[in-house]
């Protein structure tokens, strides 16, 4: 099992570990497509499901989360879990993303089903998510990076 490290949890995106490269630009560029069908291991070693979608913050040009897929079969009947990208590690030599949260505490996350997804532009039910996932949104993390570093942000003229 491949280990989770929280540091640097709240900036930047997935980990990577592992020697593994794959084919074409991976593991630091990928499509997102590549990653579909991808399993995820719960901090506690337990398989809690495959990656189903990895969803885009279209606007500024992030990723907003992944969706697990936690049973079901052929995705009908399946929860799906809004997991923050900063939660996921990729192990390259075992193919498989693990999430910073052990499977009980993944399977007591209501989650949601295909027929209802939520608004990620509901600012409530995105920082609800992430502090599930003991992480700060990506939109608050960006903005703290910008103003924590001086060389990007604005002066103060």
């Amino acid at each position: 099992m491949g280990s989770i490290n929280p540091q640097g949890a709240t900036r930047g995106g997935a980990k990577i570990v592992g020697g593994g490269i794959g084919e074409g630009p991976g593991p630091d560029v990928m499509a997102a497509a590549t990653l579909d069908g991808t399993k995820v291991m719960s901090s506690d070693g337990e398989h809690v499901g495959k990656i189903s979608d990895i969803m885009l913050d279209v606007r500024n040009g992030r990723i907003a989360y992944a969706v697990l897929s936690e049973g079901g079969f052929l995705g009908m009947r399946a929860n799906l879990h809004a997991i923050p990208w900063s939660a996921l590690t990729l192990d390259t030599d075992q193919k498989c993303f693990f999430v910073d949260i052990t499977a009980q505490r993944l399977k007591d996350d209501p989650g949601f089903d295909k027929d209802h997804w939520p608004a990620m532009a509901d600012r409530t039910w995105g920082e609800t998510t992430y502090s599930y996932y003991n992480r700060q949104p990506y939109w608050s993390a960006t903005r703290d990076v910008i103003e924590d570093d001086p060389a990007i942000r604005p002066s103060e003229h």
